[in-house]
């Protein structure tokens, strides 16, 4: 009996020590004499379901958040809240979907198996320092729960980037079998992360002649991708000519971007391979390609889905901007300068009223991209037609909508849109019953404001501002075709892309430097008879496109005398002749009308030259001293629903 009551004690005693570690039970006021108390349940991960965060990488959060607050209700009816649902309209897009998509994983922080993972702390910093100007801008304080020492973490302790989906890192694609032959390409509609995670592999496959690099963001925040194939990526050589395709201007016209995919995979095979046109390509030329220039647009027409031959959704960007109408008007300036005496047609500043309008952040990448490398020849590929057009898009009689209007190198510009025509089977067929079959007498090439006229275009822009060719091949007659139509559609298109591409080595280049050797930048290579110069890169090399014939070149720059040369370039001459220039100095420079070095040519105040394409800061508009202290900002509204919650920590110390 002793033994049987001893042990009875010990269960007791163990039962007692169990229900002493249980959580102690948590009532509400008024039911501890009811019985009623509840315990506390351990926090478990739970569906993200606040509107503006329902686009993150991640689906799962936990209350309470880092900033304590224990439910979706309380967070929605926060200042913190309420500030990165407004963050869009109150910074103008800028920064943004980035700072919201930050916020969200601060207030709605990630969660796996019930624990929850903090933001990185270096994205939170880069962020910061890119954003913070336009904070300033609108008199406004960093958020303090954006405090990237606060609520962030290191790698090392397991943190996870927020804005990972804008950079197309998170979509994960299947994996192909081992087994594929090196010239495997798969062909099919590339979403976004799709397609960067293509150009990233290929230039991974093919590191020593190709890389991957952004020109800007587009106004949700997605890098504008482009694949360079070089033999010494990222660095321009001398001599050398830069060439670029760019596709899916208009979201809704696919097959460019697909296009461009296509030739990236392609170029890498082919070189690896041995393919001797490739490699004579890639050795001699930087080659950039640009699939998609607007890849919000193209995600709206996406939706839809491929068949779907629509002219309107997903043509525009997220700003309902038209990008080719969006580009400055030099056209207009260009018609005007025609008849006087000795003026230039090329090299036109940008006018101040430009920047009075709504510009798209996707085109001020582009015009950024267009002064940072020499660029020689382009492409622009869109959709809706089959057919080869070349500028002027804009009528030299505004009221006219179809007029032949001609530049200076009429003659170059089509003898570069033949080149793609005619290597392109379907475009050279003389059937007039098919698709573009209503330019067949053209050849499949027309002057663009022959076809229709329209201003702010961007191949317009890049004849009259840089030393670029560009034309516009309309690849097809559906704008988002069905995926078992692009196989045959890359095979129409090979040949004409790559045949394009070998007209940039047309025409002479050469060097301009003085008797001592040193390279002389932004000298004028001017021909006789073509109202139009190209000027010298920063290494004092130039390249100029000219088609068979004979003519006078002459090379000059501010402080030295002008030097003529007569060349002749054959018919059967398929590479650029070599023509150097050396300049002596004079004492003075003559000033005449429009001849001034380019170093003059953009106005004192360019707000091209302040914006920052990756970072987007605040668009210039805020010159001269700050504003005077105020009670509150202009945006203090935005916040008028809290009563006792307003954000006073937004407003700056005077």
């Amino acid at each position: 009996m002793r033994g049987s009551s001893m042990v009875l004690r010990l269960l007791l005693f163990l039962t007692g020590l169990l229900r002493a570690t249980e959580p102690a039970p948590r009532c509400e006021t008024g039911q501890e004499t009811l019985g009623q108390c509840q315990t506390v349940q351990k926090a478990k991960c739970v569906d993200i379901s606040l509107s503006s965060c329902t686009d993150v990488a991640y689906t799962q959060t936990m209350y309470p958040n880092f900033l304590d607050q224990k439910s979706r209700e309380v967070i929605e009816y926060s200042s913190e809240y309420i500030l990165i649902s407004v963050l869009h309209n109150l910074l103008q897009g800028e920064c943004n979907p980035d700072l919201r998509l930050l916020g969200c994983s601060v207030l709605a922080p990630q969660c796996e198996k019930d624990k929850v993972i903090k933001p990185c702390r270096h994205v939170c910093e880069n962020l910061k320092k890119n954003c913070l100007p336009a904070f300033d801008a609108i008199d406004m304080a960093w958020p303090y729960f954006l405090d990237c020492d606060r609520f962030f973490a290191g790698e090392e302790e397991g943190c996870f980037d927020p804005l990972a989906k804008l950079r197309g890192e998170v979509e994960i694609e299947e994996d192909l079998p081992s087994d594929l032959p090196a010239t495997f390409i798969q062909f099919k509609h590339h979403s976004y992360a799709q397609m960067v995670s293509t150009l990233k592999k290929t230039a991974s496959r093919c590191s020593h002649i190709a890389t991957t690099y952004s020109i800007g963001r587009s106004f949700e925040g997605k890098d504008l991708f482009v694949i360079e194939f070089s033999t010494k990526p990222g660095h321009h050589e001398l001599l050398k000519p830069e060439f670029k395709y760019i596709g899916n201007m208009h979201g809704n016209e696919v097959v460019g971007k697909e296009l461009l995919i296509y030739l990236a995979q392609y170029l890498c095979s082919e070189y690896l391979l041995g393919n001797p046109r490739i490699q004579t390509l890639i050795n001699n030329t930087r080659i950039h390609l640009l699939p998609s220039l607007n890849p919000d647009g193209y995600e709206l027409a996406a939706e839809e889905g491929a068949g779907y031959n629509g002219w309107v959704i997903g043509r525009q960007t997220a700003q309902n901007l038209d990008l080719n109408r969006n580009f400055p008007d030099l056209t207009s300036e260009a018609y005007r300068r025609a008849g006087i005496r000795g003026a230039r047609l090329d090299h036109i500043p940008i006018p101040q009223s430009y920047w009075w309008g709504k510009v798209a952040p996707e085109t001020k990448a582009v015009m950024k991209w267009l002064r940072s490398i020499p660029f020689v020849l382009s492409a622009s590929l869109h959709g809706g037609e089959l057919v080869v057009t070349y500028p002027y898009d804009y009528s030299r009689h505004p009221l006219e909508e179809k007029e032949f209007s001609p530049t200076p190198d009429e003659k170059m510009f089509k003898m570069l849109a033949k080149a793609y025509a005619d290597a392109h089977p379907v475009i050279s067929d003389r059937s007039e019953l098919r698709c573009g079959g209503n330019f067949v007498k053209r050849g499949g090439i027309i002057n663009g404001a022959e076809w229709y006229s329209f201003t702010g275009g961007m191949a317009d822009f890049n004849y009259l501002h840089t030393n670029c060719f560009e034309v516009t091949v309309e690849v097809g007659c559906e704008k988002f075709p069905l995926e078992e139509e692009l196989f045959t559609i890359w095979h129409e298109n090979r040949d004409a892309l790559l045949n394009y591409m070998e007209m940039v080595h047309r025409g002479i280049k050469g060097i301009v430097s003085d008797k001592f050797g040193n390279p002389i930048k932004n000298a004028r290579i001017s021909v006789r008879g073509i109202q139009h110069d190209v000027t010298t890169a920063a290494d004092g090399d130039y390249w100029r496109l000219l088609p068979p014939g004979t003519y006078i070149i002459s090379a000059q720059a501010a402080g030295y005398s002008k030097v003529m040369k007569r060349v002749t370039l054959p018919t059967k001459m398929k590479r650029a002749g070599r023509v150097d220039f050396v300049l002596r100095p004079v004492e003075v420079w003559p000033n005449k009308l429009l001849r001034r070095p380019m170093e003059d040519m953009h106005d004192q105040y360019d707000p091209l030259e302040l914006f920052d394409p990756h970072a987007q800061h605040a668009q210039p508009g805020t010159r001269g001293g700050s504003p005077q202290p105020r009670e509150k900002p202009w945006w203090w509204s935005y916040f008028s629903s809290l009563d006792l919650h307003k954000p006073l920590w937004l407003l700056k110390q005077h």
